[in-house]
Formats: structure tokens, sequence, C-alpha cells
């Protein structure tokens, strides 16, 4: 059972991550925008990190919870 919520807390920590990564990528891409606001590509690039970007907090949001709902169930086998 602990093994699980270890592996849901190396999933929150690898996308909390991406995320940081996503981040930067959508700001450079934005920077970028700003000299060159007609770009089609970097248009569809932010909308690509953008969808990554929810991808990803929603992948942060499952884990939580099974982390949440793993160590719950891990505390009440305890008692």
């Amino acid at each position: 059972m602990k093994d699980s919520c270890d592996l849901f807390k190396s999933q929150y920590k690898k996308a909390k991550e991406t995320l940081v990564v996503l981040e930067e990528q959508k700001a450079e891409i934005n920077l970028k925008l700003e000299s060159n606001p007609s770009s089609a590509t970097l248009h569809k690039e932010l909308r690509t990190v953008n969808m990554d970007i929810r991808i990803t907090l929603n992948e942060l949001e499952h884990a939580e919870s099974c982390i949440q709902e793993c160590e719950l169930k891990y505390n009440s086998s305890l008692s």
C-alpha cells in the first residue's frame, strides 16, 4: 500500500517539474510574440503549450487526490 503512495508522490513531483518547464516555454513564446504578434507558428506553439499545461495541471490534481486517498487508507489500516 505504501508503495502506491510513493508512486503517486513521484508522479506528483514529476508533474510539478514538467509544469515549471512548460511555464518557462510559455513565457518564452509570449516574449517572442511581443516582437512578432502575427506569427502563426508562435500562436500554434502557444496553444500547444497551454494545452500541455492544462493536462499537467489535471495530472497534478489527480495525483494529489490519489495521494490523499492512499494516505487515508494507509493511515486507517494502521489503526
